[in-house]
């Protein structure tokens, strides 16, 4: 299967639990900018392998249990955590689950991704969801968790100024995020201007387009030369990275959320080196469903990102939307029967 592809095929039914296990009927999955990256050959130096099932942020309802599962039972409906974790090497025992050194995870070349109709996952990966929420609220708890996870590596204080680089879906949450925990001011920035008017109906602020504005001048004039606080790229480019070193503050942050097309990123270090800026990398959602549940029940977190629904059969077609940037796509979900 070459980048730029997907089939459609039958894979073989899937086996009853086992101890400790659930099997699981996926009721929707929402694409994710990674799996963007797989789709289009890889991420960094691990490139797509053949057969690769993709998605990893579902929504589903529990089919069967295992033995010696007690807190879960047939229909109820269940997000799933996608990263199988050890739970004994040191950066689980740390609280930093995100970081097992034997991680597998879901949708990558190590695990089949769950655009699929059943999935038989642990147990302990499967959360269960109270009714109020959607099937495609809970396809947004993976993205929020990730969002809830840059919370604990990065302080966002009340009154602070806050701009996102990329008005992805990565890029919406993390304004709605920041937003929830107290910036006075988000300004968001995007070369696609349907997601700049999302961003909109979202609540964003100010929400500036990459192609026709000069971002940086028009941040560093609107905070009076002083710049933001905090800049969360979630474009992974080297130019939205390096404006974003621009327009932070002298010894702000600079938090790197998107993951970049370049094996090696080019940065405009002696700037940041210059503000004694403090750059934070990002890995995943180290376990904070629970967290995204919550928000997600809230209210706080807007759904407008969600602009579109194609049936399993449809994968590559809306793969293809997603990447041509098309009909004002936002957030894709697949829906399954």
């Amino acid at each position: 299967m070459a980048p730029g592809t997907l089939e459609v095929r039958e894979m073989p039914a899937p086996p009853d639990p086992g101890p400790g296990e659930v099997l699981v009927k996926l009721r929707a999955v929402g694409i994710c900018g990674s799996d963007m990256h797989w789709y289009h050959g890889g991420i960094g130096r691990n490139r797509m392998a053949p057969g690769q099932v993709l998605g990893h942020e579902p929504a589903g309802e529990v089919v069967a249990v295992g033995k010696g599962v007690a807190d879960l039972s047939p229909g109820r409906r269940v997000a799933i955590e996608p990263a199988i974790t050890c739970g004994h090497c040191e950066p689980c025992r740390s609280g930093r689950h995100n970081n097992c050194l034997t991680s597998i995870f879901m949708g990558s070349p190590q695990m089949p991704g769950l655009f699929r109709e059943f999935a038989v996952v642990p147990a302990h990966n499967a959360v269960a969801v109270p009714d109020p929420l959607t099937f495609d609220e809970i396809t947004l708890l993976e993205p929020v968790a990730v969002m809830l996870h840059v919370l604990e590596l990065v302080n966002v204080r009340i009154g602070d100024t806050v701009a996102v680089m990329g008005a992805g879906p990565v890029g919406l949450l993390m304004a709605s995020v920041a937003r929830v925990a107290g910036a006075h001011r988000v300004f968001i920035a995007d070369k696609i201007p349907h997601r700049l008017r999302i961003a909109r109906e979202m609540g964003v602020g100010v929400a500036l387009h990459t192609e026709t504005e000069p971002v940086a001048d028009a941040i560093l004039d609107q905070t009076r030369g002083r710049g933001v606080d905090i800049v969360f790229d979630a474009a992974g480019a080297p130019e939205s990275v390096n404006t974003g070193i621009r327009i932070a503050r002298a010894g702000g942050q600079l938090v790197m959320i998107g993951i970049p097309d370049e094996v090696g990123l080019s940065l405009d270090i002696h700037t940041a080196m210059n503000k004694e800026l403090n750059i934070q990398t990002i890995k995943r959602s180290n376990h904070n469903v629970h967290g995204a549940l919550d928000l997600l029940r809230s209210g706080k977190i807007s759904t407008a990102l969600v602009t579109h629904h194609f049936p399993l059969e449809r994968t590559p077609e809306a793969f293809e939307t997603l990447a041509a940037y098309r009909d004002g796509v936002g957030k894709v979900i697949i829906e399954l029967p």
